[in-house]
This record gives C-alpha cells, sequence and structure tokens, in this order.
C-alpha cells in the first residue's frame, strides 16, 4: 500500500498515465485523497537495471512532456527486449546553447552519483547522430504538478501532501548530507511511480558545496534562471550580496512547494516579476497562505482521522524511520 492506493476512502479517482486500460485488481487504480500514511514501497537502491543503447530497442508510444525550453521530449516507450515501459528523454544537442549542454551534462553525471530511493535515477544515457538519448524509470503518476492541474485544481488534502513532501524531502536530505544544494525544487521536479514512490528530480541546477577537498559554508553562485522558476527561490539566494546562502535556500523552496500543492497553485504566481522580487527581498512579511486554503474560515485541510487511523498513521511512519 502507498499514498496512492486506499481502499477505505476514495473521493478522486485518478489514471495513470498508461496506454493500456489497468486490470481490476491493480494497485494503481485510484490514487485516494485519504488520510492514511504512506507505506514505503520497494526501493530501487539496489536494484540494477540494464537498458540498450540502441535506439531501434525503443518502441516510442506517446509523448508525455517537454523539457529545457521545449528543447527536450519526454516519452514513454516500451524496451521491446524486456517489454519494459520506460520514460525516454530526447534532446536535439545541435539547438542546445552552452548552457543546456552544461545542465544536461550536469543532470547525468549527478544521477549516476546519487544512490538514493528517492532520487530520480537515469538507467542510460546515449548519443544517436546530434539526438541525446536518456532512458530512465517510468513514472505512471507524473509529477506533482501533474497532479495538480489534474485531479486537484483547489490543493491536495494535508495528508497527501504530507506522503509527497516525506520522500521528497527524504532525497533532498541525502543531497545535503553529501553537500549539494538542489536549487530547483517545486512540485513539477517531484515525480511519483506507480507504486508510490516518490522521486525527487530537476538535478540540473544542483550545486556542490564541496570544492578542493573543502567544504563551503555559504555559495555566492547564481545560476541563470529562467524567470518562471523565480517565485520557488529563496530571498538569500535572489539577493546575490556577500552573505552568500547555503542548504536552508533549499528549505524555503520546499515551503513554497507545499503551499503550490495545498492551493493548487503557487505563491506570487499573479505578482509581476520585479514586485515580487521586491516582496521578497524589501517587502512585508508574505503570507503565502490564501483564502482558498482556509475557507469560510475553517481549514479545508481539517484532520479527520479515527482514533484507530491515527494509530495506523503512526505506526507505519514510525516503522520507516
Amino acid at each position: 500500500m502507498s499514498c496512492l492506493d486506499c481502499s477505505c476512502i476514495l473521493r478522486t479517482r485518478v489514471e495513470s498515465i498508461r496506454p493500456e486500460k489497468q486490470s481490476q485488481n491493480s494497485i494503481h487504480e485510484y490514487l485516494a485523497d485519504s488520510d492514511l500514511a504512506w507505506i514505503p514501497p520497494s526501493t530501487r537502491e539496489n536494484e540494477v537495471i540494464f537498458c540498450s543503447s540502441n535506439v531501434s530497442h525503443y518502441e516510442l508510444q506517446v509523448e508525455i512532456g517537454r523539457r529545457f525550453n521545449n528543447l527536450t521530449s519526454v516519452y514513454l516507450a516500451r524496451h521491446t527486449p524486456t517489454g519494459m515501459q520506460v520514460a525516454v528523454r530526447i534532446t536535439d544537442l545541435e539547438s542546445c546553447s552552452e548552457e543546456h549542454l552544461k545542465a544536461l551534462q550536469n543532470e547525468v553525471v549527478l544521477s549516476h552519483f546519487f544512490q538514493h530511493p528517492n532520487i530520480m535515477t537515469l538507467w542510460t544515457v546515449f548519443t544517436a547522430g546530434s539526438w541525446l538519448w536518456v532512458i530512465s524509470p517510468f513514472m505512471a503518476y507524473g509529477s506533482a504538478r501533474h497532479l495538480l492541474k489534474t485531479y486537484f485544481p483547489e490543493g491536495m488534502s494535508e495528508a497527501l501532501i504530507g506522503n509527497i513532501l516525506f520522500g521528497a524531502i527524504r532525497g533532498l536530505n541525502y543531497m545535503h548530507q553529501n553537500g549539494y544544494i538542489h536549487r530547483n525544487i517545486k512540485a513539477s521536479h517531484i515525480l511519483i511511480s506507480g507504486d508510490g514512490l516518490v522521486s525527487l528530480s530537476g538535478l540540473s541546477n544542483l550545486y556542490s558545496l564541496v570544492n578542493n577537498g573543502q567544504k563551503s559554508k555559504v555559495v555566492y553562485d547564481f545560476p541563470q534562471f529562467s524567470t518562471s522558476v523565480l517565485p520557488w527561490l529563496s530571498p538569500e539566494l535572489l539577493r546575490q550580496d556577500l552573505s552568500g546562502y547555503n542548504v536552508k535556500s533549499d528549505i524555503y523552496s520546499v515551503g513554497i512547494t507545499a503551499c503550490e500543492l495545498a492551493n493548487g497553485h503557487v505563491p506570487f504566481q499573479d505578482m509581476p516579476r520585479t514586485q515580487m522580487l521586491l516582496q521578497k527581498l524589501k517587502g512585508p512579511t508574505y503570507c503565502p497562505w490564501d483564502i482558498n486554503t482556509f475557507p469560510c474560515g475553517e481549514s479545508r485541510m481539517k484532520n479527520s482521522r479515527s482514533g484507530h487511523q491515527q494509530a495506523v498513521c503512526f505506526h507505519t511512519h514510525s516503522s520507516n524511520r
């Protein structure tokens, strides 16, 4: 059982993005807006997957997304030698700027360096002509942002938010312990597999605190972010002053992501970019919770667990620490 499955409370029916119809007994049939805690599925820590680097071994089925300013197309595909469903990202390298190439290289290298079940892994990377092919696990439920847009436009329940962020924070904590700052945390970079495993992606802007064998306390590097990412970035990162920033800037982004999952939209979303920067840097303390979170003075995320359910939740969380 995972955060995506619950037979006792079914309110929102969610289909995974698979082309074929699922069986009646499939554990992936429903995404429940439930109050049960997450029980982690089997992890990928010791999983070794071999995917060939032959283009003819991949049958592209449907395009499921785009990345890097539409330079990368993401497909659901079938690995014909094994019949396994995989995600295939295809990038035209000739159309990429030097900045995009550096970001791609950074993501590929770090995905092989990190070994954690809650961090997205890449199984195979190869080139075919001027095209870069990246083969990774297929995340049947897509990103948390996809779930928001498709099934929870007014925001998710508190239990579901906690379940999703629990996995993402585990992956983030592993990165911080290894001396890396993510700098790009948002709902679209939190992916969920068919068995409920949450993986943190978006590794292209990671920055290492370790340089020449020494770990820095602060960072002064500011990558060339797209303006669309600015709402998630911390004030100290945006300030670009001599104080720098550290791993705590990721915690700010986690908080903004939590508000995004709760409200269905990102704080500062309707604010002009210049005003947003001033609000973050010099303005009064901004309250990201809006009236959608607490309609009519009452929390829409109230705890409705029975005493028995609370005991189950406490047991499952305790047993997985």
